[in-house]
């Protein structure tokens, strides 16, 4: 059977909120020429406005209820009249083009997209968007963003659901992450409007009374500033953003729960001689330096360029690590003294290998903590503290972090871990 709908294309057409001025010629065209043009009814008024002076006007309809639009269209298609839809930036991502595709047959549309809001977003703050990631909280749970944040991302795009908070939702997240000091928070509103706004918003700074409904946030990772004293720092337990991470890496650190478990658990002397093997940033390492000044401090971290990294992280916190070196564990241990407490962070294939090195020189009533994500790992390394009799403990740690929801608050988990232990009992 003919398709009636085939007789006509309906020509999608991505705009900015500026609507029809900023059209190119082409699309321009085509909206001056219909007979039937949908548009977002924040737009009407405008068109309306733009469109006054044509001879023969097309008829202007709302565009925000689907469900009310689409006969509409294909009343006016199957009539064979020529028919615009304006959307927002590319209506084929997180536009009104996935609903169109369920409805209308593929070759009955023709889609112009416009620069997303994404891509308008980021030209306005001038900044390169290759390396972002993107997430929508239109109508969804909020936990992927949290989510997404434990992996640190360098610049990072939020569709804001206005009914749920828009902006403030995003920086609660950000806050009950730990990380509001390490990213910028900017508001971008009325993209390619004439009226439009990009600001970057302080943590703690009030929301624009006036905030426009119509927009997103970019959270883009900065070094956050340096402590203006460190002694005012709390003993331990801070807060993962205070830490300086690695560029390609932003998220290969030890949470700040996990951090705080691993502390109890190598029951720091007040002096002696600290491993921090596969040592990330330094958090652990560090931290331990805080609680105990009088401990040896010795880092060991195969990443290039972790060297320094640690050591302006330890110039964050006010401590002094006896070395930090760069180097592949078990070999570059050779230069390190005798160990009286071990932390063994990372992962691979080798870590037997560093264990064993490890169990051949820690001293008389030393400690082994080591972090661990899955059982096969506990396997393989639990039989070797045993053989070299030490008191060996195993536990598991699941933490959760609170994020908004609606107007309460849920709890997000991050991921578990397993801590394997070891004493030497003399």
């Amino acid at each position: 059977m003919h398709d009636p709908l085939q007789q006509h294309l309906l020509e999608v057409i991505g705009t900015d909120a500026a609507g029809l001025a900023s059209l190119p010629p082409a699309a321009s065209a085509l909206v001056r020429q219909a007979d039937l043009v949908a548009a977002p009814a924040r737009l009407l008024p405008g068109l309306r406005q733009a469109l006054a002076a044509e001879t023969e006007a097309p008829q202007l309809i709302a565009s925000d209820r689907p469900d009310q639009l689409f006969p509409l269209l294909e009343s006016a298609l199957a009539a064979q009249q020529a028919v615009v839809l304006l959307a927002s930036g590319d209506p084929l991502w997180f536009g009104i083009g996935r609903l169109l595709l369920d409805r209308f047959p593929p070759g009955c549309l023709r889609f112009h997209p416009s620069p997303s809001s994404l891509q308008l977003a980021f030209a306005r703050l001038g900044r390169p968007w290759q390396d972002a990631s993107w997430i929508s909280l239109h109508g969804r749970d909020p936990d992927p963003l949290a989510a997404t944040l434990q992996k640190r991302p360098s610049a990072l795009a939020v569709l804001t659901d206005p009914g749920r908070g828009g902006a403030e939702e995003v920086r609660r997240i950000l806050r009950a992450s730990g990380l509001e000091q390490a990213y910028a928070l900017w508001l971008c509103e009325r993209l390619g409007h004439p009226q439009e706004r990009v600001l970057r918003l302080a943590p703690g700074a009030e929301l624009p009374a006036d905030l426009d409904p119509l927009h997103l946030v970019l959270l883009i990772a900065e070094p956050p500033a340096p402590p203006s004293d460190p002694a005012a720092l709390p003993r331990f337990g801070l807060e993962d953003g205070l830490f300086l991470q690695h560029a390609d890496r932003p998220g290969l650190m030890t949470k700040r729960e996990v951090r705080i478990q691993l502390l109890a658990d190598l029951e720091l002397p007040a002096a002696g001689v600290l491993w921090d093997i596969g040592a990330g940033v330094g958090s652990i390492g560090l931290e331990a330096l805080r609680l105990r000044p009088d401990l040896q401090g010795w880092f060991l971290e195969q990443r290039g360029g972790s060297a320094g990294l640690i050591a302006a992280n330890a110039g964050r916190l006010g401590v002094r690590p006896a070395a930090i070196h760069e180097g592949r564990a078990p070999e570059a241990l050779s230069v390190f003294p005798d160990p009286d407490r071990v932390v063994i962070g990372g992962g691979g294939r080798g870590r037997v290998a560093v264990l064993a090195a490890v169990l051949e020189r820690l001293r008389p009533r030393g400690v082994v903590v080591i972090p661990l994500a899955t059982l096969e790992a506990l396997a393989e390394l639990r039989p070797l503290l045993e053989r070299s009799g030490l008191a060996v403990a195993v536990s598991q740690h699941q933490s959760w972090r609170g994020v908004p929801l609606a107007e309460g608050t849920r709890l997000a988990p991050l991921n578990p871990v397993l801590v394997l232990k070891g004493c030497r009992v003399a």
